[in-house]
């Protein structure tokens, strides 16, 4: 099913070849390329406006400072150059006939008393985004290098967070998905240096960005609206990593940090490395070689106190221990306490190449590979109150207490490591009055769990309660349930999992200038193919006997610390795993229960989509429209298992079919596009978007797997057949959506933004889990889940933003998204916000910054909605600058220690809680440019 090499490729590497030869052989005529720089000659500055007046002709500088204008009449000309921060640059230039002319322009601050204002530091990053901003056609929200490590981000997920309109959803405590204006992180498109990363994690399509450290980052590009040449598969947004150049600078740089981290639930001390290195090599003539490098290491030691309450609250059934009848009352099935330890270590690294004819023909190499492990020991106490007996109620707040009820105590033992892979070869050219740019990307992305093993002790005939009041409820047991002699060991399941996903895709993009009745136009063409493989591997062996009445005392421990209850005592991790390997071959395999789990939950999928789209833009006045048409066509195979448990009472058997499930599915769409930019002045715009975009399903929902269950018992001599089922659906349709924003944006003369935004996202095809045993297709099953494509939902929303930087050195930023939705959308908040109070000297730099996001729907349970709670974290970063290269910092993450709190139906009752602690880091960072 795989192919080594598309057939596609092939035409696309001839076209290639073509355009190299003329870049080779081309000759610029009436040329004006430059380079944008500071005075003390160590910044280059992407995202200016230069302009060359007579004309109204505009373009945007590059990552490396460069413009270029083609086809300019011979004669005398104005070029300005805008860039927020700086003092406006007007220079005279001669354009002479069948000629290329150079200028150089360097830009001044606004403050001449603080030479770097606009080279290094926090208002230098929010300057060069702020510009980029700007200048942008569509709407986009940017955070560079500078800014990221002004703030205790790990990575680039914590980033993002900063940033109007931006939520991150958290694995122990850490930003890991990002979503953009309420919309699920699996529908926003993420790309690495402009090529599409594809998940590490089975069945999703959302990158957990958790694995991209931010010292590798130079910027974090997040587009709100798309244009016809970019991927239509960002109904939230698309969100472009950039790892650095050596370009982004003029000349060698180079940095180095080392830090200290403590966390203080779990009292240990973690270590963090990285450096870069950057530097220009003149070649001959005019080509120039630019070599960057960067590397990041990273490893932290915590935990997590957590606390769930299983299948959340209900109305129940218990026989009473007094009369024997059956009560009804509302309360839980099971809730659970939780300790985790943990330790993560991420490790980046990046090569990047570039070399640079001139401004008129560039190439470049774009590697970044990023690895994330994750080490995790998690004891569990199982508090099974519907196996017990209902004794009695102590109040109306839900108390409960049960005899012969059951407790267990399992164990996770498990080592995981992600990592992604991304290669990207292109290059750009002009050629007469032709742009052309084309890559070609490669990227893999895994998942490896080699030897999970998963331990459980179960333990009957206890007395347990509860009581439901707050976040944690409160638990109550009698003393035989905290001895260990009480819980014998009752399954070892071991597994060894594997999840890859594979990318290759090309990339061909031209743009021609030309006049229309007197107005700039511009018309753009391009494709793209992206052919790309997920693989979900797993193999299962659960181990059912033969432990000779092991108990848990034999691996007993000292009490874990748990700050939210009594948790009793632990269990040794080496002991257990020692005693798996020691006698692994002595215990009974339930065949049937391996052989489900294995082969029901593999699959692999292939997607391949192919893209065309035509793009024209034009200036009137100060009008600038964009609009164009983009076509994408979509081949998806799947392959998987169906599997099916047949038990049979009667006969007293038990057997497990497997057959052979593959399906294909093609779909197109043709996605029509508007975008108006309009400058009222050098510092007011506005723009407008019509936008159609989708969705492709997740690999999971869209999956070929089965899982069936099909039980015959007989009961008065009446034989009866109970079905039921888990399956993934191949033929679903895609998220479609079609979206309007309008935005107003004021810059201010100095540093700053004044920001309104409105938006509205109409989705169509939206996926839901549910039953679907009567639909027709499965006539005799008592319950089937499955995901299907359900109606429409609707979100409007309102985005405003505002940053100021003062002559005093204070600083100030605020934002805030507030979404308005016809309904529930899972993980959707309706107000996220971000405030940030800094200041900013030649020798100290503070920032005291807190994100907020309202609750989150995430599902509806026993006939409640599930709800994730308002979640405020505040951090706190202090730097000290002993000169210009070396700077000390401390960072205090998670001041006020926000726990994460899953409630259901009301916040009384939980479903899951956990805190995580407050980290501090101290640490020193060496720079020279």
């Amino acid at each position: 099913m795989k192919h080594t090499l598309p057939l596609p490729f092939s035409k696309p590497c001839k076209a290639v070849a073509l355009v190299l030869g003329l870049a080779a052989t081309g000759v610029q005529a009436n040329t004006l390329q430059g380079q944008i720089g500071d005075t003390q000659s160590k910044a280059l500055f992407e995202g200016a406006q230069v302009t060359l007046v007579e004309l109204n002709k505009h373009v945007n500088s590059n990552r490396d400072g460069s413009f270029v204008f083609t086809k300019i009449p011979a004669g005398n000309y104005t070029l300005r150059v805008n860039y927020i921060g700086a003092q406006s640059n007007e220079q005279l230039v001669v354009i002479q006939e069948n000629q290329t002319t150079h200028a150089t322009v360097q830009l001044k601050p606004i403050d001449s008393e603080v030479d770097n204002i606009i080279v290094v530091g926090q208002r230098a990053g929010q300057a060069g985004a702020f510009n980029r901003q700007k200048n942008a056609d569509g709407i986009m929200s940017i955070v560079s290098a500078d800014s990221i490590g002004q703030l205790p981000d790990q990575n680039a997920a914590e980033a993002l967070q900063r940033l109007p309109g931006m939520f991150i959803q958290r694995d122990q405590g850490e930003g890991r998905f990002v979503g953009i204006r309420g919309i699920d992180p699996g529908l926003n498109n993420v790309a690495i240096n402009g090529a599409n990363v594809p998940s590490p994690e089975a069945g999703i399509r959302s990158v957990a960005m958790d694995v991209i450290p931010s010292e590798i980052i130079q910027s974090l590009e997040v587009s709100k609206t798309v244009t016809p040449d970019m991927d239509a598969s960002a109904i939230g947004g698309s969100i472009n990593v950039k790892s650095l150049s050596a370009f982004d600078r003029q000349g060698q740089s180079y940095s180095f940090t080392a830090q200290g981290s403590h966390n203080e639930q779990v009292d240990k001390t973690s270590p963090k490395l990285s450096a870069s290195f950057s530097d220009i090599f003149d070649m001959s003539g005019q080509t120039q070689l630019g070599v960057a490098t960067a590397v990041s290491w990273f490893e932290r030691e915590f935990g997590s106190h957590n606390m769930e309450t299983d299948g959340g609250w209900m109305a129940l059934e218990q026989e009473s221990a007094e009369t024997g009848e059956d009560v009804s009352f509302f309360g839980a099935q099971e809730i659970e306490q939780r300790h985790y330890q943990v330790t993560r270590e991420r490790l980046g690294a990046a090569l990047n190449l570039d070399l640079h004819q001139g401004s008129l023909n560039k190439y470049y190499l774009r590697t970044l590979y990023s690895e994330f492990s994750d080490d995790e020991f998690r004891q569990r106490n199982e508090y099974k109150y519907d196996k017990g007996k209902y004794l009695s109620a102590q109040s109306t707040d839900s108390s409960a207490y049960f005899t012969d009820a059951e407790m267990d105590r399992d164990t996770k033992d498990r080592y995981e490591e992600q990592s992604i892979l991304s290669v990207v070869a292109g290059g750009e050219h002009v050629i007469q009055s032709w742009f052309v740019e084309y890559n070609l990307g490669y990227s893999k992305s895994d998942e490896r769990e080699p030897n999970r093993l998963d331990v459980d002790f179960a333990g009957e005939e206890l007395t347990l309660g509860y009581a439901s009041l707050g976040s944690t409820p409160d638990l109550s047991r009698s003393d035989d349930a905290h001895d260990l002699t009480h819980f014998a060991m009752d399954e070892m399941v071991w597994e060894n999992n594997l999840s890859e996903d594979e990318a290759t895709s090309f990339k061909l993009d031209v743009t021609n200038d030309f006049i229309l009745k007197g107005h700039n136009a511009q018309i753009k063409m391009g494709l793209k193919y992206n052919d790309r493989e997920k693989l979900n591997l797993v193999k299962t062996v659960v181990y059912d006997g033969g432990f000779d009445d092991v108990t848990a005392h034999q691996f007993a421990s000292d009490e874990p610390s748990y700050e939210i209850g009594q948790f009793g005592p632990g269990l040794s991790r080496q002991g257990i795993r020692e005693f798996f390997n020691a006698n692994r071959a002595s215990f009974d395999v339930n065949a049937l229960e391996s052989d489900i789990e294995s082969k029901g939950k593999s699959y692999t999928s292939q997607e391949t989509v192919t893209a065309l789209y035509g793009m024209f833009s034009i200036d009137v006045g100060n009008l600038n429209i964009i609009t164009g048409l983009r076509f994408e066509d979509t081949d998806y195979e799947t392959a998987g298992s169906r599997v099916e448990l047949i038990k049979n009472d009667v006969e007293d058997s038990e057997t497990v079919a497997i057959t052979p499930w593959q399906v294909s599915k093609n779909y197109d769409h043709i996605l029509p596009n508007l975008t108006l930019r309009y400058a009222h002045s050098d510092s007011l715009i506005t723009r407008f978007a019509y936008t159609q975009t989708i969705a492709r399903p997740s690999f999971g929902d869209a999956a070929a797997f089965q899982l069936l269950e099909s039980e015959t018992s007989v009961e008065d001599d009446v034989v009866t057949v109970e079905r039921k089922g888990e399956v993934g659906n191949p033929d679903l349709n895609p998220y479609e959506s079609e979206n309007i924003d309008l935005s107003i944006e004021y810059y201010p003369g100095k540093i700053g933004i004044i920001s309104a935004g409105v938006f509205h996202k109409n989705i169509d095809n939206f996926i839901a889990k549910e039953q679907v045993q009567d639909n027709g297709n499965w006539d005799g099953f008592k319950e089937v889940i499955q995901s299907v494509n359900g109606g429409e939902a609707e979100l409007s929303g309102v985005e405003l933003a505002y940053t100021k930087n003062f002559d005093s050195g204070l600083m100030f930023s605020a934002n805030g998204t507030f979404i308005d939705a016809d309904e529930a959308l899972p993980n959707q908040s309706d107000t996220v916000a971000n405030i940030m109070f800094g200041y900013e000297s030649n020798k100290v730099s503070a920032r005291l910054s807190t994100s907020y996001k309202s609750k989150a729907y995430l599902m509806t349970e026993n006939g409640a909605r599930v709800y994730q709670d308002t979640h405020n974290q505040v951090d706190l970063s202090i730097k000290y600058y002993f000169n210009e290269q070396t700077q000390l910092y401390f960072n205090a993450v998670n001041l006020t220690d926000e726990p994460f709190y899953v409630y259901h139906g009301e916040k009384r009752f939980n479903y899951q809680y956990e805190s995580y602690g407050r980290s501090f880091e101290f640490g020193m960072t060496f720079t020279s440019f």
